[in-house]
């Protein structure tokens, strides 16, 4: 198996999405554009004359139900999914625009936007990729919940939930150095209880969620299954991970351990890592590195994505 390109990357050409903000019920128009070597992950709010908010841990700002990103008073929220797609993908470099302050939640997961990479290509670009190489343990504990990263080669997650009936206990690990995130990691949906519903909506929460972008669950299980996988659940935990710690600024390598955690303990874990400058370096992708296999996939590769919810 391909392991990470040793090049950065972007998107060949724009892609447009139109949704709803999960949260917020807003309607969104958002445009994902190549980006040069070396900028990263941008956000640009076009309804504010362009203001930029770039996608790294010290412009975090509320996180609670999702992961908000704010610099002098502009908010974006909502990251998550979208930056999860990009790294998991390995896309680098990309400006995103859009003309509301939530992103569009599409179908819950980051699957759309996979497809979407695939469809229009991903390119290399003449810029070495550096990763944060973890070299020493650095971790956050919150009572029962927990979240640490560990030296080790590649960029794997180990993730364990405890959540109310019917999900109860999921664990799985994962390894994004085996170029599997669109098959076994983009799929998976958001979730939430039937139960809390109305809570949540009058806490000014979960205003876009419906059947269409999220798995509702009832007493007895989803009222709107079936599961793309049995446990999806905790797959999505992943997902938003992965999403959080994109805003270390670079891929990790090394071994990320979590257990009943959640966003504000994921982007803890960002803040703690780069603050504490001893516990990593930052590292190029070796040059004889084999290109990603995903990374170079192309149009006609899109459909090769496609049957992985078919058949779930």
């Amino acid at each position: 198996m391909a392991h990470l390109a040793h090049l950065e990357q972007t998107i060949a050409a724009p892609i447009e999405f139109e949704g709803i903000g999960l949260h917020s019920g807003a309607p969104v128009t958002m445009r994902i554009m190549p980006a040069p070597a070396g900028s990263g992950i941008v956000f640009r709010r076009t309804d504010l004359d362009n203001f930029e908010i770039p996608a790294i841990s010290r412009n975090v700002a509320k996180v609670s139900y999702a992961t908000s990103l704010m610099r002098q008073g502009v908010l974006i929220s909502t990251t998550e999914h979208l930056l999860s797609a990009l790294i998991g993908m390995g896309v680098d470099n990309a400006i995103i625009e859009l003309d509301n302050l939530e992103l569009p939640i599409l179908d819950g997961s980051s699957m759309p936007y996979v497809e979407a990479f695939l469809r229009v290509g991903i390119r290399t670009q003449r810029r070495r990729r550096e990763t944060i190489r973890v070299l020493h343990p650095v971790e956050v504990r919150e009572g029962d919940k927990f979240i640490g990263v560990y030296p080790g080669s590649g960029y794997k997650i180990s993730y364990a939930i405890d959540f109310p009936a019917p999900i109860g206990n999921q664990k799985t690990c994962v390894d994004l150095a085996a170029e599997m995130y669109g098959t076994i990691i983009a799929p998976a949906r958001t979730f939430g209880y039937k139960a809390d519903e109305q809570r949540l909506r009058d806490m000014g929460l979960i205003r876009g969620a419906c059947a269409e972008n999220a798995i509702i669950l009832g007493e007895r299980g989803p009222e709107n299954g079936p599961l793309r996988f049995d446990d999806e659940y905790v797959r999505h935990k992943i997902l938003d991970l992965i999403g959080d710690l994109a805003l270390a600024g670079r891929r990790i390598e090394g071994h990320v351990v979590a257990e009943r955690a959640g966003h504000a303990m994921h982007t803890a874990l960002v803040s703690r890592l780069l603050k504490d400058r001893k516990a990593w370096e930052l590292a190029h992708v070796p040059v004889e590195t084999a290109p990603a296999r995903e990374a170079v996939l192309s149009k006609s590769a899109a459909t090769a994505v496609t049957p992985v919810l078919a058949g779930i």
